[in-house]
């Protein structure tokens, strides 16, 4: 007989709300605590940005989204919905776009919300301030908007608070403590116009780093793409008249210049950092059982589970470079499963000696330790191995899908358009 268990999950955005209706399917009794006024996580867009453009102030007010104006996603929405509830959102204008905006999908999660009930089930500015494990149950204490405090006890946790708000600076930057210019890290950056006639060195190569130079050579007087490749030459991109790329920085100087290791330098106006995130989890208390080391969550058994917590506690959206929305359906399946009794997890023993083993083969592989929850560029080995654990099979139209885009966007140069690309056409 399966057991159903009072489970509370921290976060409703995506991986909170799929995980809620898993673990409801599965007959758990479920709390989800949302620190914002409403649902959605990331893909809530606002305006407001920080007060510490880097993010480096620990009393400043923090802002959670870092969503830009632009954003649009980066994979078509035949790959954005879930296993049984497709991508079918519209824009404003009526139109059924392959690569939809952050409107869209904040629309899709609140229709998911409404479609599965699970509005019933959240906490609304609910912050979780402590998770603690005591004797066999884990304190949950959360706070209210007006400041006060509760308590209540799980049988198990679910964290689902995204790893999007917490800047991840480039590091050792020589000089750059005393280089009068601005600077400011991608999760406070929303629209163009502050860059307006500015010349920006924007550190970074991912898909924000893309989108947010595409947006800005609209209106700055010249963009210098500072990438860590040793393999870039310094050259001006065909797409644009404005737009340099660079190897790393090599220094920046009290009067504004800053050096490249190709040999080009440029007097700067801002620096952008497009360099990705921190995972934090303020509120957890484990005892060192969860660590956080240079970006690295663990010790945790295939990015889900603490082997010695688990399946008590367990972490759903940690991975990157991933078909997002499938993946944390799979992880979300997997952990109702487990607790629910019908996917029986490895001894302890086994899931640490499991971890281990990752953490070798990184570093055989000369992967940094900072990309433990980067997945291959093959993701489908995790996503399959995660569906055997429920008895689930991707959809092999998903995968179609996937491959087709990534084969698409190889063959294209840095700021190929390929959220332009007819996604039916592609897949003929």
């Amino acid at each position: 007989m399966s057991r159903q268990l009072k489970v509370a999950v921290i976060g409703a955005g995506p991986a909170g709300l799929i995980s809620a209706r898993e673990l409801q399917r599965e007959g758990h009794q479920v709390v989800v605590f949302e620190k914002s006024d409403r649902i959605g996580g990331t893909w809530v867009y606002t305006p407001e940005v920080e007060t510490d453009p880097l993010g480096l102030d620990p009393d400043r007010e923090i802002v959670h989204s870092s969503i830009y104006y632009s954003l649009r996603t980066n994979l078509p929405r035949h790959a954005m919905g879930f296993s049984d509830y497709p991508f079918t959102i519209r824009h404003e204008t009526g139109e059924l776009r392959d690569f939809p905006g952050h409107q869209e999908v904040l629309e899709f999660l609140n229709q998911f919300v409404r479609d599965f009930g699970l509005m019933e089930l959240i906490r609304l500015n609910h912050e979780v301030v402590r998770v603690e494990k005591e004797d066999d149950l884990w304190v949950v204490e959360s706070r209210l908007s007006d400041k006060s405090c509760s308590e209540e006890l799980f049988e198990a946790v679910v964290v689902c608070n995204g790893h999007y708000t917490q800047p991840r600076l480039a590091e050792d930057i020589p000089g750059v403590e005393f280089w009068p210019g601005k600077q400011i890290h991608s999760h406070n950056y929303r629209v163009p116009d502050p860059f307006q006639d500015k010349v920006v060195v924007l550190i970074g190569a991912g898909p924000s780093a893309h989108d947010i130079c595409h947006d800005i050579a609209q209106v700055a007087k010249e963009v210098h793409l500072s990438s860590r490749s040793p393999e870039v030459k310094v050259s001006k991109l065909d797409f644009f008249n404005n737009v340099w790329q660079h190897q790393e920085i090599a220094y920046c100087h009290e009067n504004g210049e800053v050096a490249f290791k190709d040999g080009a330098s440029v007097a700067a106006d801002i620096i952008l950092h497009c360099t990705g995130y921190k995972y934090q989890f303020p509120f957890l208390k484990t005892k060192g059982i969860v660590t956080i080391d240079d970006n690295r969550v663990g010790p945790l058994y295939k990015h889900v589970f603490p082997p010695q917590n688990a399946p008590g506690l367990s972490f759903v959206g940690l991975p990157h470079r991933v078909v997002v929305f499938l993946m944390l359906e799979l992880q979300a399946k997997w952990v109702a499963f487990a607790l629910s009794g019908k996917a029986i997890l490895p001894s302890k023993e086994e899931m640490l000696a499991d971890v281990e083993e990752h953490y070798r083969l990184m570093e055989q592989d000369g992967v940094p330790k900072c990309y433990t929850q980067r997945l291959p560029v093959d993701a489908f080995v995790y996503l399959d191995w995660l569906a055997a654990q429920t008895g689930y099979t991707v959809n092999e139209q998903t995968k179609v899908v996937y491959y087709a885009l990534i084969k698409y966007v190889s063959g294209l140069l840095w700021f190929g358009s390929f959220k332009d690309v007819d996604m039916e056409s592609l897949l003929k």
